[in-house]
């Protein structure tokens, strides 16, 4: 008996060597997957477009398959186009692929390694996350803030049929209002207003100079280190001045939610809800700032972009706005505009809504980074490796999209016995436990936006010296991306319509 129990020993222990000796060699011999080559010692460097990379990545793709690999300085770096690896991967797989790299310019530079979108995986990252969860966890939990979205859309509508050559400028205005509203209980002018236009000099910044890769500076951290009167050293300047514009930004309004709460005036806030009835030490004070500053910058900036996308799809699509007109007067009628009552009762509009988030991807391309070593699929990911999900490529697959460059709302309604596609939700806002935390929310502006807009006007093209001027459909190349500014007619529909947009809030 004794010696069958040593056989058996042996013979497990056997087992453990083969699998260890398999696990090693499979780690030593797994392949990278294939990229464009590079050139000695400094890998990709030149291959990677400082324009719409994205673009770039996803012809990649079709040349090397939906996960390939660059090599920028020793820094690998993985791409990766379809949804089901990402799914894979970023998603099955959470708990190794939710760190975010090291930026020296924007991260560290800039300051915005302090945000929850630049913020590496651990405590402080699940502080940030549990937070915004508690508030907007579900589009149950956001419920509460439904009237604060729809008065602040009905004021939008007056200012934009007040003044339609300045849109982008009142979506952001709009966008801002709600967000800070929800944040911090504040309650902005109607023009001018100090925080809005912090809030733009920051998320301008961050646009124009928060591409990874875009100043030296990523690559060779060392030179976070030269002075700023240095030669060539003007990325210093432009770091310092974005920092300032970001800590005044998170600090202004926080601030602001205090002094009210002192004062006993507080509004409901994310913020108020997260101070009130507690002694917060030092951290819980730093991470309630920098998660309320977090959500709004995200939220001020994302919804932006996909609201003046919904009036440039509008322009162009005359029949699509028809059709959804006819079904907003079927459904809410003339005499009211419609509310988040009626969601479920306008298939269309929601189908508008997602055709919004696909046709122009506001988040084009997200960073992960790798904190253990691993293969996926044969494919050696080194600890520390960069991961690109390719959210555009993912949302014009002409495989789940037919005819993605097209905008199509009824791609999502089911028809002819044919099922809708994928509801790019799933994809735009981001995967594993670096998905948006604020995505109900946006989804629930997006959508009051845009119902509100086609009950109320007729969007057109602008006629100028009797020739009609058709919009191009140009996005910006960016960490977020915005359509072009473009010139739109925006006119009441009606009488009645024109009534509803007056009619005091």
């Amino acid at each position: 008996m004794l010696t069958l129990t040593i056989v058996a020993l042996y013979l497990c222990l056997a087992g453990v060597g083969v699998y260890l000796i398999k696990q090693s060699f499979a780690k030593n011999h797994a392949r990278y997957p294939p990229g464009p080559r590079g050139l000695p010692l400094v890998g990709n460097i030149q291959d990677i477009p400082h324009v719409k990379p994205w673009l770039t990545f996803a012809e990649w793709g079709k040349k090397y398959g939906d996960i390939l690999h660059i090599n920028v300085l020793g820094q690998h770096i993985f791409v990766l186009n379809s949804f089901n690896i990402a799914v894979e991967m970023l998603d099955k797989k959470s708990s190794i692929y939710s760190d975010r790299p090291f930026v020296p310019m924007s991260g560290e530079l800039m300051g915005y390694g302090q945000t929850l979108p630049y913020l590496r995986y651990g405590e402080r990252f699940r502080l940030f996350r549990k937070n915004c969860h508690r508030i907007f966890g579900s589009r149950a939990a956001v419920v509460v803030y439904h009237p604060i979205e729809e008065t602040e859309t009905r004021r939008f509508l007056k200012r934009a049929l007040a003044k339609p050559d300045q849109l982008q400028a009142h979506i952001r205005h709009t966008a801002g209002a709600i967000i800070l509203r929800i944040c911090y209980g504040y309650e902005v002018k109607d023009d001018n207003d100090p925080l809005v236009d912090i809030a733009e000099r920051a998320l301008d910044q961050i646009a124009r100079y928060g591409i990874t890769g875009d100043f030296m500076v990523d690559f060779l951290p060392s030179l976070a280190k030269v002075p700023e009167w240095f030669p060539g050293a003007g990325f210093k300047r432009i770091a310092r001045e974005c920092r300032e514009t970001l800590e005044e930004m998170a600090a202004a309004p926080y601030n602001f939610v205090k002094d009210q709460m002192a004062a006993g005036i507080a509004l409901k806030s994310f913020s108020s809800d997260l101070l009130k009835d507690r002694t917060l030490t030092t951290e819980e004070d730093y991470v309630v700032k920098w998660s309320a500053q977090s959500l709004f910058s995200g939220g001020a900036e994302t919804t932006v972009s996909a609201n003046y996308s919904f009036f440039l799809a509008m322009t162009l699509s005359p029949d699509i706005q028809k059709k959804a007109q006819v079904e907003i007067d079927s459904v809410v009628g003339h005499d009211r505009l419609p509310s988040f009552a009626d969601r479920t009762s306008l298939p269309y509009i929601e189908a508008i809504c997602k055709e919004i988030l696909r046709w122009n991807v506001v988040l084009p391309c997200t960073d992960h980074s790798v904190t253990e070593d691993d293969i996926h699929d044969g494919y050696n990911i080194p600890k520390g490796s960069l991961v690109i999900p390719n959210i555009w490529s993912m949302l014009n697959d002409p495989q789940k999209y037919a005819n993605p460059s097209e905008f199509n709302p009824e791609r999502f309604l089911a028809k002819d016995g044919k099922e809708p596609e994928t509801d790019p939700r799933m994809v735009c806002f981001g995967f594993g436990r670096r998905h948006c935390p604020g995505l109900h929310l946006a989804d629930a502006s997006i959508w009051i936006s845009t119902a509100m807009s086609l009950a109320v006007f007729d969007i057109s093209k602008v006629v100028e010296n009797g020739v009609e001027i058709t919009p191009k459909v140009d996005f910006t190349s960016g960490l977020i991306s915005h359509p072009k500014p473009f010139k739109c007619s925006i006119k009441a529909r009606s009488e009645k319509a024109f009534a509803l947009i007056q009619q005091d809030i």
